[in-house]
């Protein structure tokens, strides 16, 4: 067995330096257009290369989590797939997770480092006299990128420490979500997050992050499998190949997308940063092309041969320098001003939304204004894909699916897509009203329609249990339901009070409210709590998948009565408040209408009143489920702790479990 991490450090090592030296040269540019002294070369050479760093470590972070929670198998007693909740880590799963682990930890370092380096960075103030404690406290008061790399420094130190602690294979997807959770805010910054248009390059630069950690950081955790001797090498790059194959596809769009907005085409050969642009381009066909060598030629010799592993380290350790060099290019361009914007004199509401509203929304005229939300469009467009192809693999192999949880599932994608690309979703940022109808819809309607779907039942029929001892997408999804953590969750005190707490505290805590509308990235968050709380409150109330333990329908469905007088009183809550929520920001938009903001809030109690709708579209299912009422409600009230209970569930259609 073979050492890694004299692999890693050259990795960090050369993503680091290249990033530094081209962002060095091009200092003198950069630090003319910003207006700021020369802080130093410890801070001109040291924040980029440091950057590059972290970003290596956040992918070493992320694919080492992926693999030992998804690529490699753990250790299941008896070789039971069903036994996966209580699974512990194989040896090579737990260097895998303890890597995951130590390279959090030190992105959280790094991401500390940071601070000081911002706020040397911006002010021009040479590094050493950043570094004490009241200069911190300035740069935390004062800079919000030092701000946002002291949230990073939180979450990587938090799921560093928790992987450091973690011996079980439950944790690992949980763990492997907070590897991905410490970039958000991250990918909510820099060059994409302002100017026009900027709604377009934070959702887009986003959808890039996210895939390029789990791309570079799932082939260096296969490396390092590959030189410990690890076994199953072939069925981890067979799954890996898989992941690798989206994640360049979503990179080389979300990358263009991104480009587009920023610069026109006759700059990328003419201006620093366009160069830098056509660098990083080039460096992502030459990886595709590695890519591609993978899949044709490397993944069958290794299944041919699994102790013969040269080809694959050979092709591996090129592949990550290649992808290396190719962060560090990618690195330099949030220190490269680009060329001046297209539209020089932005309007004060294209500056804080990214685009133009020209129009005073009404019922009718929203459903023609459109906008496409590259996030929840993009989103919806992909669940619904995966979906029918969900439904296709099980019918294909001689299973029934019922059509109308299809129905369901695609008016979920449906609504959710209209509501985030119509003037719903444009309107939105703008008025407290149209931000009230897409609460509704995010948090009553959306999840009401995509648990009707039963998803997770879906990929429990389209996926057989693997084989013995090699869990699949079926033991995955089973041992989820099956999880201590869905069972809290889902539990009727604990998803109620998740629900109601992030429906109102951001109303009621009305600085919150302020601060998050005045972003792009709060409204981001916003709309993601709202979308995943109500799927997780109506899963639990109504969904026919599976959970730990699903109480009968009387209890549910008082359990929904229990919550309606919140609601209510919200709304007189709403109605009698003269204080106008984030007034100043609606102002600063400068809309073309005439807008009476405190009028708009009382109209939006009416929205809000409508959102009574759904909830009484989901009492009625209740009642269907009521034993006695139409058929037996056993199917979805039963302990689905065994084998049997959920094989019934999965491949019969549970009576009186709401689907049509």
């Amino acid at each position: 067995m073979r050492p890694i991490w004299p692999l890693y450090l050259l990795f960090l090592v050369v993503a680091g330096a290249i990033g530094g030296t081209i962002a060095y040269s091009f200092l003198g540019e950069s630090l003319a257009a910003l207006g700021i002294p020369d802080p130093g070369i410890a801070t001109t050479f040291g924040l980029p290369f440091f950057r590059a760093v972290g970003w290596m470590l956040a992918a070493l972070s992320a694919g080492s989590f992926l693999f030992a929670a998804f690529l490699i198998s753990p250790r299941l007693p008896g070789g039971d797939n069903a036994r996966l909740t209580g699974a512990s880590l194989t040896v090579d799963g737990h260097l895998a997770s303890r890597t995951g682990a130590v390279a959090a930890l030190c992105f959280g370092l790094v991401a500390l480092l940071m601070i000081p380096l911002v706020l040397s960075d911006v002010s021009g103030t040479p590094l050493v006299q950043t570094l004490g404690p009241e200069a911190l406290a300035v740069a935390l008061e004062q800079v919000a990128m030092a701000q946002v790399w002291l949230i990073v420094a939180l979450i990587a130190l938090v799921t560093g420490a928790t992987g450091l602690m973690s011996r079980s294979w439950i944790t690992q997807p949980l763990l492997l979500l907070g590897s991905i959770l410490m970039i958000i805010p991250l990918g909510l910054t820099g060059h994409s997050s302002s100017g026009g248009d900027h709604d377009f390059g934070t959702n887009s630069y986003l959808w890039h992050l996210i895939f390029l950690v789990l791309w570079v950081g799932g082939l260096m955790a296969l490396l390092a499998h590959g030189r410990r001797l690890g076994p199953d090498l072939d069925i981890a790059l067979r799954r890996y190949s898989a992941i690798a194959l989206f994640s360049i596809i979503v990179m080389a769009v979300s990358g263009l997308v991104n480009a587009s907005i920023r610069i026109e085409f006759s700059d990328w050969f003419t201006t620093r940063y366009g160069l830098i642009i056509v660098a990083k381009t080039v460096g992502v066909i030459i990886l595709g092309i590695f890519g591609w060598l993978h899949r044709a030629w490397v993944v069958p010799k290794v299944q041919a041969d699994p102790t013969d592993r040269r080809l694959f380290h050979q092709v591996a350790i090129v592949e990550v320098l290649v992808m290396a060099a190719v962060t560090g290019i990618a690195i330099t361009m949030g220190r490269t001003p680009p060329p001046p914007p297209r539209e020089p004199n932005l309007s004060q509401m294209a500056t804080q939304l990214g685009y133009e509203l020209y129009d005073k929304p009404t019922i009718l005229n929203v459903w023609g204004m459109w906008r496409f939300d590259l996030l929840f469009g993009t989103l919806a467009l992909l669940l619904a894909a995966g979906y029918l192809h969900g439904v296709y693999r099980a019918r294909r192999t001689g299973k029934s699916w019922a059509t109308g949880r299809t129905i369901w599932w695609l008016l979920g994608c449906t609504a959710l897509l209209v509501t985030m690309s119509s003037g719903i979703g444009l309107n939105m940022a703008a008025t407290f009203s149209a931000h009230m109808v897409g609460h509704i819809i995010l948090s009553l309607v959306v999840p009401v329609l995509l648990v009707l779907g039963a998803p997770l039942t879906l990929l429990m029929t389209a996926y057989d249990s693997g084989p013995p001892d090699r869990p699949g997408i079926y033991d995955w999804v089973r041992a989820f339901t099956r999880s201590r953590l869905v069972g809290i969750i889902t539990h009727p005190v604990v998803n109620t009070v998740q629900f109601l707490v992030f429906f109102y505290v951001m109303y009621l805590l009305i600085p919150l409210y302020e601060l998050m509308i005045s972003e792009h990235a709060g409204h981001l968050i916003m709309n993601t709590v709202l979308l995943v709380s109500g799927c997780f409150y109506f899963w639990g109330m109504l969904g026919p998948d599976p959970i730990p333990y699903r109480r009968p329908a009387p209890v549910r469905l008082g359990w929904l009565a229990a919550s309606l007088p919140v609601h209510l009183i919200f709304g007189i809550y709403l109605l009698q408040l003269d204080t106008i929520l984030g007034e100043e920001f609606y102002r600063s938009l400068l809309l073309p209408w005439e807008l009476d903001l405190l009028a708009d809030q009382h109209t939006a109690v009416l929205f809000w009143a409508a959102g009574m709708v759904p909830l009484a579209v989901v009492a009625f299912l209740l009642i269907r489920q009521w034993p006695g009422a139409g058929g037996d409600a056993r199917g979805s009230e039963e302990k689905t702790t065994t084998d049997t209970g959920e094989r019934s569930l999965v491949h019969h259609d549970s009576p009186g479990t709401g689907t049509p």
